[in-house]
């Protein structure tokens, strides 16, 4: 029996496999709303195969997206127009719907990648960023404004209510953006985060304000439903946030009712060293799983459907994430079924499509291979 294809349960939500569509920015809102763009992109991943789906990073405040063109929850507009998405990824998707919210802090008020990435210029409708400490990410881009005492309670309001919307839009999980060099991620970091009160200084410090926001979400959300965040494990950079702090923040996280870590890594500073190759961040994500004993999500460059299988059944994260090898094959999931011998949901309106439908057409399909069986919301 296939591990990739076996079930788990995330706190009462129950996951028909380990495999997870990994948040993927498009930079294509309209003022931090969903468009037809979205309506497309993840309803076409909805009915991958996969158990999850993350929406892109949707950021709690206007002041808090990264660039013009990201998606947002802080209006009743945002709320609209991502919830018509996500109803229609339940009506006809088989994964469940996953939502990651974050604020890019020192990172925000850019240009989209495509376009260069770069801080936007002063005749280019910029903002005020923040951040943790006045330090930019490099010279060329805007000094954050250090954070004052009143950021902090606005902040945590707008995670907070950003959670609210997302509950009532209906998403199915929630996942915290701790990652990536982004606010959160900027606080973790001693390179980003040089406070002299209770928010910086040694590790305990500099995780105060990310778990604030973690207990604020968590009261927030309902409790039948399961909680999560994406850590960057290691800052690739020589007195940055380590891989040692990452299992004592997941061990913290734990306790206060977080039901998973996404474990990346990487994206706080541009003096990072990344050794890249197949499932090169896997190493973290099984160390966070041994050490901090947490469910963990294992991401970077997972796109063989025997190296997936490989990593759950080896017991090195309990679900692996896919981003670019999902834009590459969004069926990914149906053929890591086939190669594996598993049984996997089909949508209704695609169950002719299984290899089992027509074998005919795959005279080297192995004797193993799934039956189709039905969408469960049909039966």
């Amino acid at each position: 029996m296939s591990k990739l294809f076996s079930s788990f349960d995330l706190r009462g939500v129950e996951l028909a496999n380990r495999i997870v569509i990994s948040p993927m920015c498009q930079y294509l809102a309209d003022d931090g709303s969903a468009n037809d763009w979205h309506l497309m992109h993840l309803g076409n991943l909805s009915m991958s195969g996969a158990s999850l789906l993350f929406t892109e990073a949707t950021h709690v405040s206007a002041q808090g997206r990264i660039s013009h063109r990201c998606l947002g929850l802080y209006s009743d507009e945002n709320e609209a127009a991502l919830k018509r998405v996500v109803d229609f990824c339940h009506e006809h998707g088989t994964a469940k719907m996953g939502i990651q919210i974050g604020h890019a802090g020192r990172k925000a008020s850019t240009h989209v990648p495509l376009k260069g990435g770069q801080a936007l210029g002063p005749d280019e409708d910029p903002w005020q960023t923040i951040g943790p400490s006045a330090i930019p990410y490099t010279e060329s881009w805007h000094t954050p404004q250090a954070f004052t005492d009143a950021d902090f309670g606005r902040v945590k309001d707008a995670f907070v209510q950003a959670t609210i919307r997302a509950a009532r839009i209906g998403f199915d999980v929630v996942e915290l953006h701790g990652g990536h060099g982004y606010l959160l991620h900027q606080f973790l970091s001693p390179l980003s985060n040089r406070r002299d009160d209770g928010y910086g200084g040694d590790t305990s410090g500099r995780m105060r304000f990310p778990l604030e926001v973690f207990d604020a979400v968590r009261d927030a959300w309902p409790d039948d439903r399961p909680l999560g965040i994406r850590l960057s494990a290691t800052d690739w950079v020589e007195g940055g946030w380590t891989p040692e702090e990452t299992v004592i923040m997941a061990r913290e996280l734990k306790a206060r009712g977080c039901d998973f870590v996404d474990i990346t890594t990487a994206g706080l500073h541009p003096a990072q060293k990344i050794p890249v190759g197949p499932g090169y961040q896997v190493t973290f994500a099984e160390q966070v799983r041994r050490e901090a004993e947490v469910t963990t999500m294992a991401v970077g460059m997972i796109n063989q459907a025997q190296q997936a299988e490989d990593i759950i059944a080896g017991g090195q994260a309990d679900f692996v994430m896919l981003a670019r090898g999902m834009m590459y094959d969004p069926r990914w999931a149906w053929h890591a079924a086939e190669e594996l011998g598993a049984e996997i949901v089909y949508p209704e309106q695609y169950a002719r499509a299984n290899p089992a439908k027509w074998p005919q057409a795959f005279p080297n399909r192995r004797d193993t291979a799934p039956k189709a069986i039905s969408d469960p919301r049909q039966t």
